[in-house]
């Protein structure tokens, strides 16, 4: 089972979270992830190595909980005032964050760290969300299109099966085929 803590904005335990989180990122950058340890994070955030234990478990589902804390977007998808280009820049940008040196092993630890599944849901989330607001501008402005469900199928999963494992090959223009393939026969291939 899962030890994800229920985090109250602005509580202590956000405050916990945010200090654990910052100083594992800070130690990765400074001394490199072999050499991470629950007990120095500890120190760095300034708490005890038993509330890093009882929150989290082990240093994998804590580099799991940083992963996915990372992995969330921080603005909404560009407007670009057309589905295809807003997929196209999406899709581009996704594929440079995510194909990327950080962008893999944060991948890995998202997974690695959770065995229920739920660090994989929530990331998948992420990007369900970001093609949602794509999909709900486009129909706002009259434009057919897919569902979610349909470019995942179509642009999220082959880059991930890619990103993961056969990363030879991945460009823009790899990605912004599989944005135009996700929507075509709905219109919006101009």
């Amino acid at each position: 089972m899962s030890r994800k803590p229920m985090v109250r904005p602005g509580g202590r335990s956000a405050r916990v979270q945010q200090a654990v989180h910052t100083a594992v990122r800070e130690l990765q950058a400074e001394i490199g992830r072999p050499e991470l340890t629950i007990p120095l994070v500890a120190a760095r955030a300034g708490v005890t190595p038993s509330t890093i234990y009882r929150r989290w478990g082990d240093l994998q589902e804590l580099l799991s909980d940083v992963a996915v804390e990372h992995l969330r977007p921080d603005t909404p998808p560009e407007d670009h005032g057309h589905l295809l280009k807003d997929l196209r820049s999406w899709a581009g940008q996704f594929l440079e964050e995510m194909s990327s040196p950080v962008g893999r092993a944060y991948i890995r630890d998202a997974l690695l760290g959770d065995p229920d599944g739920d660090n994989a849901g929530q990331c998948s989330a992420y990007a369900a969300d970001q093609i949602g607001t794509m999909l709900l501008r486009a129909t706002e402005r009259g434009e057919e299109t897919p569902d979610v469900e349909t470019v995942i199928d179509r642009v999220v999963a082959p880059m991930m099966y890619r990103i993961l494992f056969r990363p030879d090959g991945l460009t823009e223009e790899y990605a912004h085929r599989l944005a135009q393939e996700a929507v075509e026969g709905f219109g919006t291939t101009r």
